[in-house]
């Protein structure tokens, strides 16, 4: 199959290029917002649902824990170059922009094992009581392959444009 900006009779479609890339990376930056102060936090995320949902763990004492419980808006910037000793930043940027809420405690286990087979690393910290299992609800996704190439699409896949930029 051809790359994710293929344009050939093979080309992935853009949801097929947002799991690909959901699966080839386990870190993003999420963004959050409190009392008008933004706050940036790198994260160590799973998908769960295909690309419906993403799990992601944080200490109860933390601001982007309260930012959420305030307002549960908040972005998620996945992509090549976020990820710690990445030698250079090339092909695809995704935004998931969704809600933020804790994971119910009858989806808790399921979330838990998948967020620990992909992070084993972090058994300990996901075994803390002060640690919170968090689920973000996507409502869309926003594609970047290029400084003139945008693209959006809701997680339904119903809404697909491209944006091109002028200048």
């Amino acid at each position: 199959m051809m790359g994710p900006q293929s344009n050939g009779p093979q080309a992935m479609t853009i949801c097929e290029e947002i799991s690909a890339l959901l699966e080839a990376r386990k870190l993003a930056v999420l963004a959050t917002q409190i009392d008008g102060q933004p706050h940036a936090s790198l994260m160590a995320f799973t998908p769960i649902e295909g690309i419906k949902r993403l799990v992601f763990a944080t200490y109860r004492s933390t601001r982007k824990y309260e930012s959420l419980r305030k307002d549960g808006r908040a972005a998620l910037l996945i992509g090549s170059g976020i990820e710690p000793f990445e030698p250079q930043r090339t092909g695809l940027i995704v935004t998931a922009h969704g809600r933020i809420t804790d994971v119910p405690d009858d989806a808790r286990q399921v979330a838990l094992t998948a967020h620990l087979k992909r992070h084993p690393e972090f058994e300990d910290f996901f075994a803390s009581p002060e640690c919170a299992l968090l689920s973000m609800e996507i409502s869309s996704y926003q594609l970047v392959t290029s400084t003139d190439e945008v693209r959006w699409c809701t997680v339904d896949g119903r809404m697909s444009a491209d944006e091109r930029l002028e200048g």
